[in-house]
């Protein structure tokens, strides 16, 4: 098709897209294409600001690397990572869910520990956490045999793949439910904290007035045959950000009851207070088991 005008472009574009054999590739090439179209028109794109676009996403690439995602920054910070999740998740978003965003720091391999015991592998000040969590299926029931990684940041906010003062691995570690579904896990308490701001996102919230902070919370990523993989992050309600997270990805179901505890513990004789305690329920949906492709090495 020979443009004559402006008008002529995505009808000619449509038509291609049209030819595209796979279904849903081409239902979903139509759809871009008709609305990155309209959005153009909207907006009145310019060639100085389109140059500007193509010269991002080219940067957003070259920032990507084994240690840093600006990708899943960006989609979180636009809110396009917790709107797939609550689309594909909880009856297609009609109820609650445990699925949440899978963030930039999660890495394989994560070294198992027996429950109970401790993801602490360096010198990490901080009032200690103790974590029992059960893992149940939509009716109730326990999954057992399930794997468990968990991971979050230290107490001064980074992740251990961020900070060369914390040993490799640092708060991670794997996990297998027992008979009743049931984890436990020593760490300690985290924090919020501020994703980073050295590139494309950052200059996107200065430019926005947005702050870069997300509240503090707990990872965890859960397998087990028979169900979908179940991608988690239980957020602290007294972080002072619980109601603007930067990357939106808090919701009911994932606040949690991290417990703030002024006496002695009565079974770690090592631990002064204060320290906390989290109990939480995980619920799984039936469903094939994929693992997710890690944003990190």
């Amino acid at each position: 098709m020979i443009i004559a005008r402006q008008e002529d472009v995505t009808p000619a574009v449509l038509a291609v897209m049209q030819r595209t054999t796979d279904p849903r590739l081409r239902e979903i090439m139509i759809s871009l294409v008709t609305h990155l179209h309209g959005f153009v028109r909207d907006v009145r794109l310019t060639e100085e600001e389109f140059r500007t676009a193509a010269a991002i996403l080219n940067e957003m690439g070259q920032l990507s690397n084994d240690t840093h995602n600006e990708t899943v920054l960006m989609a979180g910070s636009l809110g396009v990572s917790p709107l797939v999740c609550l689309l594909n998740n909880g009856d297609g978003g009609n109820t609650e869910t445990s699925q949440s965003l899978l963030g930039p720091f999660w890495r394989l391999n994560s070294p198992r520990v027996e429950n109970g015991g401790s993801i602490v592998r360096s010198d990490t000040p901080g009032p200690a956490l103790f974590v029992n969590a059960r893992v149940i299926d939509r009716a109730g029931r326990p999954v057992v045999g399930a794997e468990v990684d968990v991971w979050h940041a230290s107490p001064v906010g980074f992740y251990e793949n961020q900070d060369p003062d914390q040993a490799d691995m640092n708060l991670r570690g794997k996990f297998t439910t027992d008979s009743d579904g049931r984890f436990s896990f020593r760490s300690v308490m985290m924090v919020g904290y501020p994703i980073p701001t050295n590139g494309v996102v950052g200059r996107l919230l200065k430019a926005q007035d947005r702050h870069p902070y997300r509240p503090a919370h707990l990872h965890a990523l859960i397998f087990k045959e028979g169900f979908k993989v179940l991608i988690s992050q239980v957020y602290d309600p007294n972080d002072p950000h619980i109601e603007d997270d930067v990357q939106f990805g808090v919701t009911r179901a994932l606040i949690g009851d991290f417990v703030r505890h002024t006496e002695p513990h009565p079974n770690a004789a090592d631990v002064t207070a204060p320290w906390y305690s989290l109990d939480y329920v995980y619920v799984m949906e039936a469903g094939k088991a994929v693992l997710p492709r890690p944003p990190i090495k």
